[in-house]
C-alpha cells in the first residue's frame, strides 16, 4: 500500500499494525478509511499469524480528531448518499472492533474525539500517552454523541458520561483513565518498544506490566460526587435546574456551556444515554443509525457545522432555538424505527 494512503496496514511479527495516516487533517476518519479498516480487520481476524491488532495515528497532534465533518456537511447539503453511507460503515466498524476476538490495542496520543473514539474505545486495550485530549463534542454541532456513545457513556463512573455528552468537556490522560475511556498509560517514547514486544509476545497484559505507568491523580475524581448530584436528573430540564440552583463555579460553567448547545441535540443525547444504559451494544448502534438519519434530514447539524467549521462565527442559529420548543413528539420521531435498519454482521 502507498505511503500516501489515508490508512496503512502492515504486519510486524504477531502484530497487525494500523496507522491512521491523515495527519494534516488530524487523522480525521473518512468513509474509505472505515471500509479499509473493516476489510483488514476481518482478514486478520481469520489469520492465525496475527495475535493482536495495534492502531495508532500518524504525527504527534492527534490519534484521530473525529470524522471528516466537512465532507459529511457537503454531502448532506447536496443530498448525496455519502453521509449516511459513511455513518453506516463507521458504525459497522465500531461493532466489529467491539466484538473482535483478538486483542485490539489503540495507542492514543493528542486529540481523540468523535470518530477517533469509535475506533479506540471499543477495543480491549486503550493505551493513553502522557498527553491526550478526549471529548465527545457532538451536541455543539447539532449531532449527538455517536460511535457507540449510547453504550459506553452511560457505563462510565456515575454520571460522568452524561456530563461529557451534554457539555462536550475535554479530559486529559488522568481523567480519561479515571472515567473509563483509557485503560492504561504508556509514554509515547515507549510505544515502539511496546509494538516490538507485542510482535514477539502478543499478550498485552504481559507487555503492559513492564511498560505501563501509574496515571497522575485525576482532577475529575475531586468533583465526581458533584457531577453525580447535578447530572442525575430525570430530564434535561431537571439537570439544568440543578445546575442553575448550585452556586459553585463548576455548576455555573457547565450551565453556561450547555446553554450554547443545540436544544434538539441535548434532548436527543439525554434520552439516548438513559435508554442506552439498558440496552446491549448492537442495539445501541442500531439506535444511533436511526438517530443519524433524522439528524442528516434536519437543520441543526448543518447550522452547527457552519458556525463551527465553515464560517467559524461561533453563533449557530438553532431551530428550535430553546428546549421548551423541542417537543416530546419531536424527539420520539428521532428514535422511531427505520424501514431499513442497520445490519451488523458477526
Amino acid at each position: 500500500m502507498s505511503e500516501d494512503a489515508e490508512v496503512l496496514f502492515e504486519q510486524r511479527g504477531f502484530v497487525g499494525l494500523i496507522t491512521l495516516n491523515h495527519p494534516k487533517a488530524l487523522n480525521a476518519l473518512t468513509h474509505g478509511m472505515a471500509l479499509a479498516m473493516t476489510a483488514q480487520l476481518k482478514a486478520w481476524r481469520d489469520d492465525d499469524s496475527i495475535g493482536c491488532v495495534v492502531v495508532r495515528g500518524a504525527g504527534e497532534k492527534a490519534f484521530c480528531a473525529g470524522g471528516d465533518i466537512r465532507a459529511l456537511y457537503e454531502s448532506g447539503k447536496a443530498g448525496t448518499s455519502y453521509a449516511l453511507d459513511f455513518y453506516r460503515d463507521e458504525y459497522i466498524l465500531n461493532a466489529l472492533i467491539k466484538h473482535y476476538p483478538k486483542a485490539y490495542i489503540a495507542l492514543i496520543n493528542g486529540v481523540v474525539m468523535g470518530g477517533g473514539v469509535g475506533v479506540s474505545v471499543h477495543g480491549s486495550h486503550r493505551i493513553a500517552s502522557e498527553i491526550i485530549t478526549f471529548a465527545m463534542p457532538e451536541t455543539g454541532i447539532g449531532l449527538f454523541p455517536d460511535v457507540g456513545g449510547t453504550y459506553f457513556l452511560p457505563r462510565m463512573k456515575g454520571e460522568i458520561g452524561m456530563y461529557l455528552a451534554l457539555t462536550g468537556a475535554r479530559l486529559k490522560t488522568a481523567d480519561a483513565i479515571y472515567a473509563g475511556f483509557a485503560t492504561d498509560c504508556v509514554p509515547m517514547a515507549r510505544w515502539d518498544d511496546l509494538i516490538a514486544q507485542l510482535s514477539k509476545t502478543p499478550d498485552p497484559q504481559l507487555v503492559l506490566a513492564g511498560l505501563a505507568e501509574p496515571a497522575p491523580e485525576p482532577p475529575l475524581a475531586a468533583i465526581a460526587d458533584t457531577v453525580q448530584r447535578l447530572f442525575s436528573g430525570n430530564s434535561i430540564d431537571a439537570i439544568l435546574a440543578a445546575l442553575d440552583a448550585d452556586a459553585s463555579p463548576f455548576a455555573r460553567d457547565a450551565f453556561a456551556v450547555i446553554a450554547t448547545k443545540s436544544p434538539t441535540s441535548l434532548k436527543v443525547a439525554y434520552r439516548q444515554l438513559r435508554e442506552g444504559a439498558k440496552m446491549g451494544f448492537d442495539d445501541c448502534m442500531k439506535l444511533e443509525y436511526r438517530l443519524v438519519h433524522r439528524v442528516v434530514a434536519g437543520h441543526d447539524f448543518y447550522e452547527g457545522v457552519r458556525a463551527t467549521i465553515i464560517d467559524k462565527d461561533g453563533a449557530p442559529k438553532w431551530k428550535p432555538a430553546s428546549l421548551a420548543d423541542v417537543s416530546d413528539a419531536d424527539i420520539d420521531d428521532y428514535f422511531a424505527p427505520l424501514e431499513n435498519e442497520l445490519e451488523l454482521s458477526k
